[in-house]
């Protein structure tokens, strides 16, 4: 498998572990949505609104649509969670039709990231995808963590890229498309 392909795997998977982790969020008792909680954002709404803003934010820099750091400006967290899955899987999508874009020299192609007073840093689109996609997992995890605390059990999310774990995941990739 070459890099190009990697990433298009780690976008499937992205929309794949996401809609597990909000099927799981979506099956919450009333409150735990926003209830506080020990981590690095103060509850499960709040570091998911934090990801999809993140991922929107990359996504402007990788599609070139020039928002940058105004997409901060207005942005408004989600306070509902289906609609906050609904924008997600959206994302999540938008990141599939671009990696499904991709061709190897398009990975060293730098595009400019907006970073505010430090002006545009060129990067490259291999890179920021690298670290979009750990970001995600890096934040999916701790969803899973808090999850642990509440009246529904995290969910398997390391069951996408091995053989022997499709049988856990067919119906799932299915119904995503991803197949």
């Amino acid at each position: 498998m070459d890099l190009v392909g990697h990433f298009r795997r780690m976008a499937r998977n992205s929309l794949w572990a996401n809609d597990r982790l909000y099927r799981a969020v979506l099956a919450l008792r009333l409150g735990e949505f926003e209830a506080p909680r020990v981590n690095f954002f103060p509850s499960i709404a709040a570091t998911l609104n934090h990801v999809l803003s993140i991922d929107l934010f990359y996504l402007d820099m990788l599609e070139e649509s020039g928002v940058g750091l105004r997409l901060f400006d207005r942005w408004k967290d989600f306070r509902d969670p289906a609609r906050l899955a609904a924008a997600q899987a959206e994302c999540d999508r938008r990141y599939l039709v671009f990696c499904g874009h991709l061709s190897a020299p398009d990975l060293e192609r730098r595009v400019g990231t907006d970073r505010g007073e430090d002006g545009q840093v060129p990067e490259r689109i291999g890179d920021l995808l690298a670290h979009v996609f750990q970001h995600d997992i890096h934040h999916r995890g701790q969803v899973h963590a808090m999850l642990a605390g509440t009246s529904i059990p995290p969910p398997q999310l390391d069951e996408y890229f091995l053989d022997f774990d499709l049988v856990r995941r067919r119906d799932e990739i299915r119904r995503l498309g991803i197949g």
